[in-house]
């Protein structure tokens, strides 16, 4: 008996796209995403969580309700869009006390502050 190689080529097409549905929904699952494509480790959140409410409480203030910075609460926030704030963080603001990101931050790890901003940040 014979196989086809197309049969089998689109055997494994779809396997593989199988198993990028699975890994996809996956990530879904460990709330650790801040967009489909992107995992930030546990260890890393635990980072990036100390360096909000330090380094960005330093001027947001430590409760993130505001003090040199604007308050970063979601209420503060809700009429932003989640691209505008990624860009401030990794771009800072000209001409304010703002500072750019970028050097310490992944597009990703700035899409993760957003998304947990909006959502109430993590203590």
């Amino acid at each position: 008996m014979s196989v086809k190689p197309c049969v089998i080529g689109l055997c494994s097409k779809y396997f593989i796209a199988g198993l990028g549905l699975i890994f996809s929904t996956a990530v879904f699952a460990t709330d650790t995403v801040a967009n489909a494509s992107t995992v930030i480790s546990a260890a890393r959140r635990v980072e990036l969580i100390s360096l909000v409410r330090q380094d960005c409480g330093s001027c947001h203030g430590l409760t993130l309700k505001g003090g040199l910075g604007p308050a970063l609460l979601p209420e503060a926030l809700k009429d932003k869009s989640a691209d505008y704030l990624k860009s401030i963080i990794l771009h800072g603001r000209p001409d304010t006390a703002m500072p750019p990101w970028q050097r310490f931050l992944s597009e990703a790890e700035a899409e993760w502050i957003v998304f947990n901003l909006q959502k109430g940040f993590p203590k």
